[in-house]
Formats: structure tokens, sequence, C-alpha cells
């Protein structure tokens, strides 16, 4: 079901999250951890120069507001306010409707992809087309292409372990379903990626292989610059901002990966837990039939285990369909921002190089060749949409969390619940028996 245990990330020390300073610290007092710690010059002119970017439609419950009486209530709040929140929106798209097809060559899986929207990009209010996990990957590769400042959401593996999980099995191809809905939520609520002309045709084309085929150069002039970018600019020192940005993702990397071993282990020993509780239960039934005054209570003793193995089963099923996933996507997350930073410091490093080339030219006052100033806009401009993309990837990732660990929570109240039942449920019984003797 889940699967292997992915490669922790390295860190720069045993560092606990709670000691990392925030990389955006400054831009809310309740989620900084460094508390004291103030915002640079480049990062408060960043937020005034593109606020309306960084306010993230489902931003998280706001601080000031109190706790519901259950965690059901919870729930149900967050999911309101995205219902809320969707009224705003102008472009909404859905995955769903996986269709297996079995071909001469090879068997794979295609998903519908419906989209609605009153854009004027768009020609029809709405679209319904079939894809495949090779074209959401080639939508990915394009937008990484046309948009390299920008964070680009990650996919869900595509290799699975054989023998170990069924990717054609109904679980996988379900858990693979929501993950491909996500990817596109991610981009459709991006302010820039939405309007991307590679994501227009993935949602709108018919014969999307036709389009690939005919190979048309949309690359942005950024994208054109930092492609060619090579390794042969070294960066001198990252600015302290992104190196902190650089040392969040390590260590947040590694602790995601150490609960996603830990969840995993977790869920193997309760599937065999499982198949031990449902080996237990029968042997109290089959008892029954040789006692007499004992025969009922053996019997609720028997379906007592048998109410309680269902709930781990439930409960084991949620972990593995809504915990697991979401673990994943953020440490793919996190490689995917490094990627960006990388190509930030690239940027950094080419124009660092081109400045100090300038300043060794025999003049008294050598004018900044427009290549240098090129470069210099540039890197403000991969400045300024990094941060922008993380502010957006933290308020996700406090929506997302806050609604995984409640979720998780809830699921595990239910689950301890129904066990009690089941054992409250034998007692009168067995107080039965000792009243009449």
């Amino acid at each position: 079901m889940a699967g292997g245990p992915p490669k922790a990330l390295q860190s720069t020390g045993p560092h606990s999250l709670r000691d990392m300073p925030h990389p955006l610290a400054g831009s809310s007092s309740e989620e900084a951890v460094g508390g004291d710690s103030t915002p640079s010059p480049d990062l408060l002119m960043a937020r005034s120069f593109g606020d309306k970017d960084l306010i993230l439609p489902n931003g998280g419950t706001p601080a000031g507001t109190s706790s519901p009486a259950s965690s059901s209530s919870l729930l149900n709040r967050l999911q309101l306010d995205d219902d809320i929140d969707g009224e705003t929106r102008d472009l909404f798209v859905i995955v769903d409707d996986p269709k297996k097809h079995v071909c001469t060559m090879e068997t794979y899986i295609t998903y519908r992809i419906t989209t609605k929207s009153t854009r004027v990009e768009f020609d029809l209010p709405e679209y319904s087309v079939r894809r495949r996990y090779q074209d959401f990957d080639w939508l990915r590769s394009k937008l990484e292409e046309s948009q390299p400042t920008h964070l680009i959401p990650p996919l869900p593996e595509k290799f699975v372990v054989k023998g170990v999980v069924d990717r054609f099995s109904e679980e996988f191809v379900e858990t693979r379903r929501k993950a491909l809905d996500k990817f596109l939520k991610r981009i459709t609520d991006h302010p820039v990626l939405s309007f991307n002309e590679h994501f227009n045709v993935f949602l709108t084309a018919k014969d999307l292989n036709a389009y690939k085929k005919q190979g048309i150069a949309l690359l942005t002039r950024m994208g054109e610059s930092v492609k060619h970018v090579t390794g042969g600019y070294k960066l001198r020192t990252r600015p302290l901002e992104f190196a902190a940005i650089g040392d969040y993702l390590d260590t947040f990397a590694l602790k995601l990966g150490t609960i996603d071993r830990i969840a995993q282990r977790i869920i193997k020993e309760e599937i065999e837990y499982l198949v031990e509780l449902r080996e237990y239960g029968p042997v109290y039934s089959t008892w029954s039939t040789l006692e007499g005054e004992l025969a009922e209570p053996l019997e609720g003793v028997s379906a007592c285990i048998g109410n309680c193995s269902t709930a781990l089963e439930e409960l084991t099923d949620d972990m593995t369909e809504d915990f697991l996933p979401v673990l994943r996507e953020y440490i793919l997350y996190s490689d995917s921002m490094k990627s960006v930073l990388k190509k930030r410091d690239q940027v950094q490093a080419e124009y660092e190089a081109k400045l100090e080339a300038v300043a060794l030219r025999k003049e008294d006052r050598p004018k900044v060749p427009a290549d240098v100033e090129k470069c210099q806009d540039r890197m403000e401009c991969f400045n300024a949409d990094l941060k922008a993309d993380m502010e957006r990837w933290q308020n996700n990732k406090r929506q997302d969390f806050r609604q995984l660990l409640m979720g998780m929570a809830d699921k595990n109240i239910q689950y301890y619940e129904k066990c009690l039942m089941a054992w409250e449920s034998i007692i009168p019984l067995l107080q039965e028996k000792q009243e009449a003797k």
C-alpha cells in the first residue's frame, strides 16, 4: 500500500525545527520561530511589491480564532472556509474517473480532467480531456522550463516497487488520482503558473501528443537566460535570508522523512496485529460451542474482537491513504524548493562574476554593461518570486498540516471509541451470568 521509506535529506546539523530560524521571520508573529529577528529590507520590498500575490486563498485559521468544541467542527469550519473562497475564483479543475487502458505494447491509466473557467484565455467555459501520468510529467517539465523563478508543485512519484504495490490496484489508482488532483489545484491557485500557456494547452487540447510533437518554443526570456546559465560561476555567499530558507528546508525534509519511516513501520505493525486479531476472535467462537453458560459471553468476546479489528482496519487505511501521501508530497516539495534556490544561486553567481569583471576594468568610472544590468534584473526577479512562493508554500503547509493532524486525531478518537464501545457491550453479558448464580 505505502511505498518504501524515502531517503532522508542531508541536514545542516542536529537542530530541531523549533530551533531553526523561520526563513520569512517577521511575516507573522504567530508563525515566526525567531520572534526577535527583523526582516531584511529586500524582504520588506518584496512584500510591498507583491502583497497581492502573497495572499493565499486558503491561508489557514486566523490566529485569534477560538478553538471549536470538537475536531469534527474544526474540519467543517476549514472546509467552509474553502467553499467561501471558491466564490471568488475564476478557474476550477477536477481530476476524476480513472480508466485502465490495455494495449499491445503497454497498459496504463488515464484520468478525466474537467475544467471550468470564466477567463478570456479560454475559448469555452468548460473542457473535459483525458490525460495519463506522463502528460502530467510533461506539464511539470514545461512549467519548470518556462517559469524557472517559481516553485513548481511536485508530482507523486512515478515508479513503485514491483511485487510490493500493484500500480493498477483500486487503492493505488485512487491515491494517485488524489495526488494529481492536488497537483493541478496547486497550479490553479498560483497567480502566475495558472496563466501559463502550457497549462492552458494541457487543460484544453484534445490531442496533447500532437502539441508535444510540434515542439513550439514558448519559453520566456527568463527561461532562456536561466537555461543557458552554466555551472562555471561559483557563488561566494548565499544571502542570509536564502541561507535560512535552505537550512530550514534541509531540517524540515529530514524531520518529515523520519516521521514517514516511523509511520510506515507503525502501519506495518498494525497490519500484522490485524492479522492476529482476525485469527484470535474466531477461537472464542469455536470455544463457545463446548460451553453452556459461558457460550453467550464467549460469543460476545468474539464479536467484540471482530469489531475492534474492523476499526483498526479503517484506521490503517486512513493512515495509508490520507496521512502518508501528504508527508511524501511535502518531502518532494522541499526538493523542488531547493532546486529553485540552486537556480537563484546560479544567477547570483553569474551576476557577481560579471560585476567583478567590470570592476577590474581600468576605467575611472566604468559604465555598467547592459548584460550586467539584465543579469541583475534576473536576480531581483528570482528573489521576489522565490520569496512570494515561499510565503505561499508556508501558508499552504500550515493549512494542510492543520487539517492533516486534526483529521488524524479525529480518526484515532473514533478508533478508540469504537473499541471502547465494543468491550463495554460484553460487560452486561458477564454481569447477567454472575447474577444468575
